[in-house]
């Protein structure tokens, strides 16, 4: 097979679907070795697979990188350059050569999301400009005939065969896997939205808007889905749902280009087997490669018109607070309700009792009245799910969220008061990070917030006593 090697860097020109899969497999091993041996050898890092993902949450910090971490992603995004050229160059001639859009190349840039667009392209045939060369008619007879004709009809058997696909592929994942990841939060969506509307254009090729309503139908059923059947609660299908329908529309949109640029039996069909295993393949890999989650810190402080000896013996335990009016804790969110301490200075144990458990915090710094840090030995679930089943436990209430340390620091003002600032540094476990852990921090930060204005009313109703 002729191919000179000039040829990976021109963008004009086609790709077949076989050379367009050869060549990127190849690239693709190449490049991960080569990372692996700049990241082990060089700057002494493990490095897998999986790791293609994580640099996204490092880079929403970047601010707050270390020198050496700041070295090793500019290094590895020099390693990147030609190979992005290169991955480019492949698929907006595959592109070219399957007659779609070639704007479309910005989902090679989408993690998780690329996996199954080189899927996709690697099986879309070569578009001609004569009678395409196509499946036997009876590949496809069975599908046929199991769609209707009418508009309802075909709507709603696409919704209901992707439900069970995709439904299937949130329980592999949730309830056998226990993965709470990209395979879940982005692949499932996007299979959603895309296979819903390939399936419902089986027939004859849909408007945008039909593809649309059809994609967000799938990922709002499917999400209804899974609170019937008592997988999952309100409240974190709550939070999932804005990544989940903008994925999801992201597939239909794509499924809607494919469907609008493909003529009848052009071998569209064979992509709903690749959409179907994409999801449960990837929730594999990362149960078997998952990388330990990064560690966060939430700061949030507070000024109170009390000394830093006062503030401190309400910081070490504090009274029982009053019963939170904020929504998210009504919600079901665990709130803090009193905290106590046994012993004093380092090796004391702080306990600070949630609304779904308590908290053991052994103490490892006790510099009166300035510190006090802790470790958390152990901690009850984040939060209650609502449910209108007497119970629902899903797997990450389990150790996917953890704190792992924490601190009060007082700090003296000039004018007599105290600046209290608590820190919290956790691991969050549920990916992609870079959308959950705004979530988290959001939540954490109403933690301290309650906690702190109470310790503020404690301290100064103390000094006007």
């Amino acid at each position: 097979m002729e191919y000179p090697f000039s040829y990976l860097w021109r963008f004009n020109g086609k790709i077949d679907r076989s050379r367009y899969a050869l060549t990127g497999l190849l690239l693709f091993a190449v490049k991960h070795n080569l990372d692996r041996f700049l990241a082990t050898v060089v700057f002494n890092r493990q490095w897998g697979i999986f790791n293609y993902w994580i640099p996204l949450d490092k880079v929403a910090n970047i601010n707050s990188l270390s020198k050496p971490e700041t070295n090793f992603l500019f290094a590895m995004l020099l390693l990147s350059l030609p190979f992005i050229w290169m991955g480019v160059a492949l698929t907006l001639r595959r592109l070219r050569d399957c007659g779609l859009p070639l704007f479309l190349v910005f989902l090679f840039f989408i993690p998780a999301i690329n996996l199954i667009f080189f899927a996709v392209l690697s099986v879309l045939p070569t578009r001609t400009i004569g009678p395409l060369v196509s499946i036997p008619a009876d590949t496809f007879q069975l599908a046929e005939v199991s769609i209707p004709t009418s508009s309802i009809g075909s709507a709603a058997v696409s919704i209901f065969v992707t439900l069970l696909c995709t439904l299937a592929a949130a329980l592999f994942g949730t309830q056998y896997l226990k993965q709470y990841g990209w395979g879940l939060f982005v692949v499932v969506p996007f299979v959603a939205g895309m296979m819903s509307v390939l399936i419902d254009s089986a027939r004859e090729s849909k408007s945008w808007s039909r593809c649309m309503s059809v994609a967000t139908a799938s990922v709002c059923i499917l999400g209804l889905a899974l609170f019937a059947i008592a997988a999952e609660g309100i409240i974190c299908l709550a939070m999932a749902f804005p990544l989940g329908l903008g994925i999801g529309l992201l597939g239909g949109f794509v499924g809607y280009v494919i469907q609008a640029h493909s003529r009848p039996r052009s071998g569209k069909s064979a992509l709903i087997p690749i959409l179907i295993f994409s999801s449960p393949l990837l929730m594999g890999f990362e149960s078997v490669s998952a990388p330990v989650a990064p560690l966060f810190a939430v700061r949030t402080s507070i000024n109170i018109k009390s000394s830093p000896e006062t503030v401190w013996k309400h910081v070490v335990s504090f009274t029982e607070l009053k019963p939170p009016t904020e929504i998210i804790f009504r919600a079901g969110i665990a709130y803090p309700i009193h905290a106590k301490i046994e012993g004093k200075g380092v090796g004391a144990v702080r306990r600070c009792v949630f609304s779904t458990g308590e908290f053991v915090e052994p103490i490892k710094v006790w510099d009166e009245p300035k510190l006090l840090r802790f470790s958390v030995e152990s901690m009850p679930a984040p939060m209650q799910e609502w449910t209108p089943y007497r119970e629902v436990h899903p797997a990450h209430l389990d150790g996917y969220l953890r704190s792992e340390q924490g601190q009060f620091l007082l700090t003296a003002l000039p004018d007599g008061s105290t600046h209290l600032e608590g820190t919290t540094w956790y691991r969050d476990s549920i990916w992609p990070v870079i959308y959950w852990k705004p979530w988290s921090d959001f939540i954490i930060h109403r933690i301290h917030l309650r906690v702190l204005e109470h310790i503020k009313n404690l301290a100064e109703h103390e000094v006007v006593s």
